[in-house]
């Protein structure tokens, strides 16, 4: 939850806008390793409980890769003095593979909740999780592709989309981690 903060806090114009970019630069990098740092406890958990479907296990090992290229990204846009000329290689690539692979582990996810492609039970958590998960990595793929910077100009396709799909799907992060908590958990299934 603190790096999906982090994340729709960045992408927050009053935010961006008012303060120096080193400043959102630190904000988007501690981010990204709260995301990294919450991949890895999920891959301990399921190394001491194995989960039944394979997938999950997938899901979270290709989560945490795209974790890894959001921690080089965030580094590298926040921290480097990146000519313009190797913003796309140095810090678009790792955000486009990053978004990529959080894509292909909300598919996994998703596909073992509805243990198909499409389901829909609102009544269930998991599902949830996943629907929230899979929309906000679709919104970041769409801030990663409005991201590429346009070597002609050196302005990003647009910006509009960077900010809007980072804040949103950062929020529907949120949302999903939010489910996870385990006093929330625990109501659910009193329910």
């Amino acid at each position: 939850m603190i790096g999906s903060t982090c994340f729709a806090l960045g992408s927050f114009p009053p935010y961006f806008d008012n303060l120096a970019g080193q400043v959102v630069g630190v904000t988007f990098f501690v981010g990204s390793v709260f995301f990294t740092s919450a991949g890895i406890t999920q891959l301990l958990q399921l190394r001491r409980d194995p989960p039944q479907d394979r997938k999950v296990l997938w899901a979270v090992v290709v989560q945490l890769v795209g974790m890894v290229f959001f921690n080089i990204n965030t580094f590298r846009a926040g921290f480097l003095s990146v000519a313009t000329d190797q913003v796309n290689r140095l810090v678009w690539a790792p955000d486009f593979y990053g978004s990529i692979a959080f894509l292909v582990a909300s598919h996994l996810a998703w596909l073992a909740v509805c243990r198909g492609l499409w389901c829909v039970d609102r009544s269930r958590t998991d599902w949830w999780m996943a629907a929230l998960n899979y929309v906000g990595s679709i919104f970041f793929m769409l801030s990663a592709l409005g991201a590429f910077t346009l070597p002609t100009s050196g302005d990003v396709v647009n910006i509009v989309l960077v900010n809007l799909g980072t804040f949103v799907g950062a929020v529907c992060f949120f949302l999903g981690a939010y489910l996870l908590l385990p006093a929330r958990q625990s109501s659910v299934a009193s329910n």
